[in-house]
């Protein structure tokens, strides 16, 4: 007759007590299919673009692997040129005179449109672990990740 370890009543053959539920036989090994230290490289990779190139500059320099180096890079790239093209925006209407203030509103509002879009874009590709390519960005971020 076996008997439980935890409370002692009689469970027979049981892998489990019928009255506390603790395990009676030896303990199973934990699953062993991906390391539990550290980020997974699709989160990493979705990091990299949360705060646009300031994420992306992190990442690239504390991280080694070639997916979250590509997209800390490619974040770097897009959303830096895309800061760069607010500024010029900006510095555009505050230099022209009334009639520019309404291009310069347009203007900056399909900005916020594009970035918002590629943002969020962006961020759900890498998290589902695709290395979605920019068009002109993903050359100049090949470039830069090695």
């Amino acid at each position: 007759m076996a008997f439980c370890k935890a409370c002692g009543v009689d469970v027979g053959g049981a892998a489990f007590c019928p009255k506390c539920g603790a395990g009676q036989g030896a303990v199973a090994p934990a699953a062993t299919t991906a390391p539990t230290e550290g980020l997974q490289e699709n989160v990493a990779g979705l990091l990299c673009y949360v705060l646009g190139w300031l994420t992306g500059l992190v990442f690239l320099l504390i991280d080694k692997r070639p997916f979250v180096k590509f997209h800390a890079a490619q974040s770097i790239v897009v959303f830096g040129a895309l800061f760069v093209l607010r500024l010029i925006i900006f510095f555009m209407g505050w230099s022209g005179g009334l009639l520019a203030w309404g291009i310069i509103g347009i203007l900056s509002i399909l900005l916020l449109l594009v970035t918002l879009v590629m943002w969020i874009l962006l961020m759900v590709k890498a998290y589902q672990h695709e290395q979605f390519r920019v068009p002109i960005a993903a050359g100049i971020a090949d470039s830069l990740a090695k």
